[in-house]
């Protein structure tokens, strides 16, 4: 499984309350529940980071974008596109 090297490395028992049904059916298919639920948590934390970065730099980028709206690209006349 491809998840980020910072989710590499020792594990922690935990107890999760998942829906019987589902469980059944992961086992069933021969789905590694753990794997799937760290997998799944690993995309939550990176959403989570992300937007929580969107919001720390939103006055930053805002400010990017409106001088880039006046101004236009710093070295624009460079481009060869």
């Amino acid at each position: 499984m491809n998840r980020p090297a910072r989710f590499e490395g020792p594990k922690k028992a935990t107890n999760v309350s998942l829906n019987a049904e589902l469980v059944e059916e992961a086992k069933r298919l021969r789905i590694n529940v753990s794997e799937a639920c760290q997998s799944g948590l690993a995309a939550q934390v990176k959403e989570a980071r992300e937007t929580a970065w969107k919001d720390e730099n939103r006055a930053a980028i805002e400010a990017s974008n409106e001088y880039v709206r006046k101004h236009g690209l710093p070295l624009a006349k460079y481009r060869q596109f």
